[in-house]
């Protein structure tokens, strides 16, 4: 009877130990996401300023050069 209660002990402390491997898999899954998420929405704003710097630049390039210097 002493081997099936160590083999008894054995056993919870497995099935602790995969409780708690469980809670981490679902925490770093969790923060994982979160970062994703995060990463998805910088680059979208990225994209967008990125936009936004190629619509200056055109404007600034498209202008005839006749303008006279502001000190006129």
């Amino acid at each position: 009877m002493d081997e099936t209660g160590s083999l008894d002990a054995k056993i919870d402390a497995l099935e602790t130990r995969i409780a708690f491997q469980d809670e981490t898999i679902e925490d770093l899954n969790k923060t994982v996401t979160d970062q994703w998420d995060e990463f998805n929405k910088l680059r979208r704003e990225i994209s967008r300023l990125s936009g936004q710097v190629q619509q200056m630049q055109s404007s600034k390039d498209g202008s005839d050069g006749n303008e006279p210097p502001p000190h006129y």
